[in-house]
């Protein structure tokens, strides 16, 4: 069969994708992990053969419904699991009705849910298509079980010193574009017409973030000068831009501003995390390690779950003196909580089943929806698909040229913060380790099909 997985935010996702990948393959299936870009050309210029399409949103914007619905044409099946997930939302009604609509779900072939609301209020608001929407849980969140520790390891840049994981959640204050194009963004999919009151939010949210943004600054500096001997990681969000954290930061001792790979590694090798209205804060939850919630005013756009959980501190000394409490128990040995239970705010968010893997779980459900039809196993032309990503690339730098010849602007050239290039050796490596620590005893091969294309397969 073959599945083309989508990835748009390649620190957010890719793992979890590779993940899906290594099991499917293993299975004999052939997997393509891309972007958005190189997987919808190559399957309207034919050179992909029909299979599973599983993208990370059902967002209904017109340009996505058109895309799907070409793809759909062309004998395509499409799947879905949300990545946003609506995980730090007290209720799911508004995100299942802006993230999804009648029409993008009569799209999809089968909707995949993090947990028992999200599939719950999805089945509720789409009753007519209840019986594609499948409550595996999210490839994402068995990564955070403790099988795939050696999976993690230890991160790139990791300091030498026991580390505070300080995980950032200010993306309108901080985000590597302007603010209005966040407004843009939001207007395009369509937010605002079936939200009319999230336009003004995001204003309240963009002033409340760079006020939390300024006591998070004071925060670190307290903490930095006043600890028991241990540094800071603080890892801005994938959408925040990373240099301005490090000039907010810079002269701080022990602080270390980092982005390396997925936030998951460093929450592993954290004594505790130290947040405010971030998903890392269930994440951390699930993985049963110290969280610190640091709430320095009043929030009107905090987000409630997230915020509710660990231990909350309200000011620079409270926040101090409960860090200081967490390093001295590690040291000592002295954790309480290896043991706790998920508490029941999070299991509703988050489905967590010990005796098999959500990435198995939405296998088996591709696998159902190709077993009665044999065009699903049409080998693709890899040779033309390479030679159409050699071509797009070509015309990309092309057309960037020319953009800023015309405009008279010779500016240094806007990487895609989101989706870095892919290395060969990296990906491999990590599919090797998944084998590894899922016992797979099949070859599995990664060939580089282009800086944002990897074909992994069973090697026959």
């Amino acid at each position: 069969m073959n599945i083309y997985q989508h990835v748009e935010n390649v620190f957010r996702e890719l793992d979890s994708k590779l993940l899906l990948a290594t099991l499917a393959a293993a299975r004999g299936h052939q997997v393509i992990v891309s972007d958005l870009e190189s997987i919808e050309k190559g399957i309207k210029k034919k050179v992909l053969a029909p299979g599973i399409f599983h993208t990370k949103s059902l967002t209904p914007s017109d340009p996505k419904i058109a895309r799907h619905q070409a793809m759909i044409d062309n004998g395509i099946l499409i799947t879905s699991i949300d990545e946003e997930g609506g995980l730090i939302m007290n209720t799911y009604d508004g995100h299942a009705s802006r993230r999804y609509s009648e029409q993008t779900v009569k799209q999809s072939s089968a909707i995949f849910g993090w947990g028992p609301q999200d599939v719950q209020f999805l089945k509720q608001f789409y009753s007519k298509h209840s019986a594609k929407i499948y409550k595996t849980g999210s490839p994402r969140a068995d990564l955070w079980k403790s099988v795939f520790s050696d999976y993690w390891g230890v991160p790139k840049g990791v300091p030498k010193k026991p580390f505070l994981l300080v995980a950032s959640n200010m993306s309108y204050a901080n985000y590597n574009k302007p603010f209005h194009d966040i407004i843009k963004s939001n207007r395009k999919s369509g937010y605002y017409d079936r939200d009319p009151k999230m336009f003004l939010n995001n204003f309240g949210r963009a002033a409340e973030d760079y006020r939390k943004t300024a006591a998070f600054i004071e925060a670190v500096k307290h903490l930095g000068k006043h600890n028991n001997g241990y540094d800071i990681v603080f890892r801005p969000h994938q959408n925040e831009n990373i240099d301005s954290w490090k000039v907010y930061l810079e002269g701080i001792p022990n602080v270390h501003v980092l982005r390396e790979g997925s936030i998951t590694a460093w929450v592993n090798n954290a004594f505790a995390i130290m947040h405010n209205s971030c998903t890392t804060a269930l994440e951390a939850t699930v993985s049963q390690k110290p969280l610190v919630t640091y709430i320095p005013f009043e929030q009107e756009h905090g987000y409630e779950l997230p915020n509710g959980l660990g231990y909350r501190v309200m000011s620079k000394e409270e926040l101090l003196n409960k860090v200081n409490g967490l390093f001295d128990d590690i040291k000592s040995s002295d954790q309480n909580n290896l043991d706790a239970p998920i508490p029941e705010q999070v299991s509703k968010k988050i489905y967590i089943d010990n005796g098999e893997l959500a990435a198995e779980k939405i296998i088996k459900v591709w696998e159902s929806l190709a077993s009665d039809d044999n065009i699903f196993s049409k080998s693709s032309n890899l040779i033309l698909f390479k030679c159409l990503l050699k071509v797009m690339k070509f015309n990309g730098m092309i057309g960037r040229m020319l953009k800023r010849i015309s405009t008279s602007k010779f500016r240094a050239e806007r990487r895609n913060f989101k989706f870095p290039s892919l290395d060969r050796h990296d990906i491999c490596g990590r599919v090797n380790r998944f084998r590894d620590v899922l016992g797979i005893d099949e070859k599995i091969v990664c060939e580089l099909l282009s800086e944002r294309t990897i074909l992994i397969k069973r090697l026959r």
